[in-house]
């Protein structure tokens, strides 16, 4: 089949990957003028980490990612109160874990693109006919063409999921929270494979020192959903607003925003639908399921549904409605349990009252414990899922 993929994070090229093994003539539409950069660094593990291994791109994903060796919750004055060793992450999954910024793993996931998908970038779409037995699509940019079916892979926000489903408001759930990510080169201290946390009611500060003599942030602070304007100087406005007169290092990060290299801004929220597909058009990762950042495993998710899509085309031999149906069964109680696991994290992220700010320490120190760690981490870093043969095979 022709298939058109909109959108090149981390869902879309894993798709492509896997469409493309299997026969499909794939088309991979990109709005960015290049692949995106920047973003905070994530967790990668679970089934998204089997994904990885049966692409082949494992080894370059555990060559540029970084295994933190300690997470440490500071005061005000910067002293340690509570710390664990993240060693109970890679007992829990069996040495299964890595920590990557995310635009290094969309990276990775496109260059292992077959050379025959065609990519295009600069453009999107701007309109779908889609009339039982091909879609007519109209780009901003190039000439209108059809596919067999198109694929929404284009994150959150998305589009494909407003011409085809109805508005975001529909589908998105507020957790709260806003978050900001941004790195700087030059900042000090570093401290090398340690993820260092600032909690406060309301509010969170984190970094995490890279190679390249780069510093990584991560921003949390409770919201109405208001501040995640479009403006990207509306945005650093409001960041600094929020987290003025917060203690330990802020004032010096927010001191260096202005020389971030990139910078991302946005609600916090999650995408719950009733269905992924409609027709010959279909929704994978963020924009059919966004999980939100507080799940620690977004990407990973992203890609196990892109290759179940993948799986469930190649198991029906093209009879799109079957692989439609297998896919959401596959995988909508899946993605409903790890939502909820979300939700319940949310306080971790910026406590709402001084009560949450001090059960949060609490665990935290608790975690320093191998016993309690390995107790917690147990069962909570396990996917519940058999991932299906490789598409093709």
């Amino acid at each position: 089949m022709t298939i058109l993929i909109v959108g090149a994070g981390v869902a879309g090229p894993t798709l492509a990957y896997w469409l493309r093994r299997a026969g499909h003539d794939v088309t991979l539409v990109e709005r960015a003028s290049e692949l995106r950069r920047g973003g905070y660094v994530i967790d990668f593990w679970g089934a998204g980490f089997e994904v990885a291994d049966r692409m082949g791109v494992l080894p370059e994903i555990l060559r540029r990612g970084y295994r933190i060796g300690e997470v440490r919750q500071v005061n005000d004055a910067g002293r340690t109160f509570a710390a664990f060793r993240a060693d109970v992450f890679f007992r829990a999954t069996g040495g299964r874990y890595v920590s990557i910024p995310r635009g290094d793993l969309a990276s990775i996931l496109y260059d292992a693109l077959d050379d025959r998908v065609e990519r295009i970038f600069g453009d999107t779409v701007r309109a779908l006919d889609d009339d039982g037995t091909r879609v007519r699509v109209t780009f901003e940019q190039g000439a209108p063409r059809e596919f067999d079916l198109v694929v929404g892979a284009d994150g959150q926000h998305s589009s494909i999921r407003r011409l085809v489903f109805g508005p975001e408001a529909q589908f998105e759930t507020f957790l709260g929270i806003t978050v900001a990510a941004f790195d700087v080169e030059g900042y000090r201290p570093r401290d090398e494979l340690v993820y260092v946390l600032h909690t406060e009611v309301g509010r969170q500060i984190a970094r995490f020192a890279m190679d390249g003599d780069r510093t990584m942030f991560l921003l949390t602070f409770r919201d109405d959903g208001r501040a995640a304007t479009e403006d990207d100087e509306a945005q650093r406005s409001v960041l600094r607003a929020r987290m003025a007169g917060a203690g330990w290092e802020t004032s010096r990060i927010l001191a260096h925003l202005s020389e971030a290299r990139t910078f991302y801004f946005d609600r916090v929220s999650q995408i719950r639908m009733p269905s992924w597909t409609r027709g010959r058009v279909a929704l994978v990762g963020d924009a059919a399921a966004c999980v939100s950042l507080l799940a620690g495993q977004g990407t990973a998710l992203a890609m196990v549904e892109s290759y179940v899509l993948a799986a469930e085309l190649s198991r029906a031999r093209g009879d799109h409605r079957e692989a439609f149906s297998g896919y959401e069964r596959m995988l909508m109680p899946f993605l409903r349990s790890k939502q909820e696991a979300a939700v319940r994290l949310a306080p971790a992220f910026a406590p709402k009252s001084r009560a949450q700010l001090f059960f949060i320490k609490s665990i935290t120190k608790l975690m320093g414990l191998p016993l309690v760690a390995n107790l917690a981490m147990g069962k909570s870093v396990r996917d519940a899922i058999e991932l299906p043969p490789p598409p093709g095979e």
